[in-house]
């Protein structure tokens, strides 16, 4: 079994919602927030609160620079070449769907074909859905390989002409496994597709530069970054968003308006209709500058260590069957002979264990895996071997209650 001190990156006292008896194990979901996430976030709306891009007073012109710092901050952190490339939307299921709807509902028609994966997230799923139902275009789904990664093999070989977008999730939300994404893109371009990457599970764990990946979308959600709720990116080409039209429609997005015609601010104020999350993104610059405190590379080995120490254990565990690779990013799912992964989750928080149990908004991935649900344990910067002993007992004493 891999061995590693109980709080290597020593991080726990930076996370005043986490008692000391309680595992939290479920960061795939929602991060907990550190201290200086929490400072900021305070010191916004106690002290310096104001709104931004409109008033002309000292304040206003104060946050809206920190607002903007923000967004130069999240260009960083990604590699996006240029800020103005960076969109603020509510979450990734925001960034999707705004892609979905401005993009493709300008650029894709009856006949074109879009490639998801069997693992993707309801959230890269039901938009374009939606846009299929409206558009007519068709939806083909990747397979995946036999320890639940995107099979780019099968990808090569399914990819078109006809083929006009490859939405994938970089992390599995479920599985853990990381996608090559480098290697999807070149795929996908080489027959003319566009690629969007939904990077929810992958920022919090590994470097991104989606200027080396080469991809054209890429979206993320805040809280799973140890950020607030409610604040998410979605960072797209100059190119292209300049060929999106607007999705919402309101202040802040328009250069002229009249009633007989409405011109629209360039990108990326044109998709940032109405006031917007001003805290949420000076609370994700803290985030951010919280993350790289620690290094990427360093969250990345912590996490991966404590993925391989639960696989052994719970593989020395006959009734508990574990899914995804084996170097799977910070997550392992796994179901128990005989109960369901809800009365897993519910014996877990008497032993004061948190997982997350169910279809992980993973229904069609659950139907490939032949289970209904399964109980899921994520991991974070906050979590040590502690953490994963009180997993280990907890379902010793599920198997003892359920024979």
């Amino acid at each position: 079994m891999a061995t590693l001190a109980a709080r290597p990156l020593d991080t726990l006292a930076d996370f005043p919602a986490i008692p000391k008896d309680w595992a939290y194990l479920d960061t795939a979901a929602t991060a907990q927030k550190p201290l200086p996430v929490i400072d900021a976030i305070m010191r916004a709306y106690g002290e310096t609160y104001a709104t931004v891009h409109r008033g002309v007073y000292q304040r206003s012109a104060d946050m809206t620079l920190a607002y903007e710092a923000g967004r130069r901050r999240v260009a960083q952190f990604i590699g996006a070449p240029s800020a103005d490339e960076i969109i603020f939307v509510r979450g990734a299921t925001e960034a999707i769907n705004l892609v979905a709807s401005s993009w493709g509902g300008t650029h894709l028609r009856r006949g074109d074909r879009i490639l998801l994966s069997t693992l993707e997230h309801h959230s890269n799923i039901v938009p374009w859905q939606l846009l299929r139902d409206r558009t007519g275009i068709e939806i083909d789904v990747a397979p995946l390989t036999e320890d639940g990664r995107i099979d780019l093999e099968a990808v090569e070989v399914m990819l078109t002409p006809a083929h006009k977008l490859v939405a994938f999730a970089h992390v599995s939300n479920v599985l853990g496994s990381i996608l090559d994404a480098r290697r999807a893109v070149d795929l996908a371009h080489a027959v003319g597709a566009k690629v969007l990457l939904d990077g929810c599970q992958a920022v919090p764990r590994l470097a991104v530069d989606v200027a080396e990946i080469d991809c054209d979308f890429y979206a993320f959600s805040g809280h799973k970054l140890y950020g607030p709720t409610g604040i998410g990116v979605l960072w797209a080409r100059a190119e292209i968003l300049d060929s999106m039209p607007p999705w919402q429609g309101g202040g802040a997005m328009i250069d002229k308006v009249s009633f007989a015609r409405t011109t629209y601010a360039p990108p990326p104020a044109r998709f940032e209709a109405g006031t917007p999350h001003i805290v949420g993104v000076l609370g994700l610059h803290a985030a951010i500058d919280y993350v790289d405190s620690i290094g990427l590379e360093a969250i990345h080995a912590h996490e991966t260590a404590l993925v391989r120490q639960t696989r052994d254990a719970l593989g020395q565990l006959n009734s508990v069957r574990l899914f995804g690779p084996e170097d799977s990013a910070g997550i392992v799912s796994f179901a128990m002979e005989g109960v369901h992964p809800h009365d897993i989750g519910t014996i877990l928080d008497e032993e004061r264990v948190a997982i997350r149990a169910g279809h992980h908004c993973a229904q069609p991935l659950m139907e490939h895996l032949g289970v209904s649900a399964t109980a899921r344990a994520s991991f974070g910067v906050y979590n040590g071997e502690n953490d994963v002993a009180s997993l280990v007992r907890g379902l010793e004493r599920v198997a003892r209650i359920f024979g």
